[in-house]
């Protein structure tokens, strides 16, 4: 599924996000020490090779709502944007510091003058952030961007399971 908001498209896709090589950059559900682990930050991890966890010691920690940005090294995009997303019903309030780490993805987008990025469901994993109010949160932070994006061109929500990319497909069909 695809959707235009004024010069941003956002796509939704099931795959692989360290498979994206038409993306300028993927994001990271990152954890605070920016280290590998589990789920998407385990599988960029594992794809980018050991100069990723290097690059990323010196910027840890971060805190929930934040967002760095490295090189991509051995993945096929040029840069990793690391968002640490809120631990549902500890990091609170969760909805702003979910909706914050969308915006910082952005903002450094921008900065980096990025055209195309890649992002996962930040926080519905291990975070345990409910799927549908995380996406809904996700898809309004883009859809509410998309006017004030002057490089980013396209955003891709690279998602795991075929659940993921329903609850999505139902959010998005619902924006304006």
């Amino acid at each position: 599924m695809e959707r235009q908001f004024h010069s941003v498209t956002i796509q939704l896709a099931k795959g692989d996000i360290t498979r994206q090589p038409d993306l300028d950059a993927v994001i990271n559900a990152a954890n605070a020490g920016l280290m590998p682990g589990g789920g998407v930050a385990g599988a960029i991890h594992r794809a980018a090779g050991a100069e990723l966890e290097a690059a990323c010691r010196p910027l840890a920690p971060i805190d929930p709502g934040s967002a760095v940005i490295t090189p991509a090294f051995s993945l096929p995009n040029r840069h990793v944007i690391h968002c640490l997303g809120p631990v549902y019903g500890v990091d609170e309030p969760s909805d702003r510091l979910l909706t914050r780490c969308y915006e910082r993805a952005l903002d450094l987008a921008e900065e980096a003058k990025l055209g195309s990025l890649g992002f996962p469901a930040i926080s519905t994993g291990a975070f345990a952030y409910p799927k549908r109010d995380a996406a809904a949160i996700a898809l309004h932070v883009m859809v509410q961007r998309a006017p004030s994006l002057s490089a980013v061109r396209l955003i891709r929500f690279v998602l795991f399971s075929d659940d993921d990319l329903t609850i999505h497909r139902e959010i998005l069909a619902e924006l304006g």
